[in-house]
């Protein structure tokens, strides 16, 4: 399935095509060894806390949700080879640091997650 992330607070889209890691294999994979993620894409983990960007070949933005949607923290530009948490985060959310559409987002504003139908 792919989602539409949306900064309900800024009415801005983030990523329009953005996929759950939603078993084993993809939230132990992630975004490891791949060499770019569009601005349209992102990665969604849900009740994950932490991330780590090992074996990764470029920075990340990382929202942190709670269970509302709030954003709870802004990680921006991670680089290969860090761990970032929010320790009551509930989604989080990663996006390349290319992503321009993440500029607006600030703590506290509403994310909605919703699925594209195709």
């Amino acid at each position: 399935m792919v989602y539409r992330i949306i900064n309900k607070t800024k009415d801005s889209v983030l990523a329009s095509q953005a996929k759950v890691a939603d078993n084993f294999f993809k939230r132990f994979l992630g975004l490891m060894f791949r060499k770019s993620l569009s601005k349209e894409e992102a990665l969604i983990f849900f009740r994950t806390p932490s991330i780590h960007t090992f074996f990764m070949r470029f920075a990340l933005d990382i929202l942190f949700l709670d269970k509302e949607g709030k954003v709870l923290r802004i990680a921006r530009k991670i680089k290969p080879w860090r761990i970032v948490f929010c320790r009551n985060s509930y989604v989080t959310v990663e996006f390349s640091s290319e992503n321009n559409n993440l500029a607006r987002t600030s703590r506290g504003d509403f994310i909605i997650i919703e699925n594209v139908v195709k």
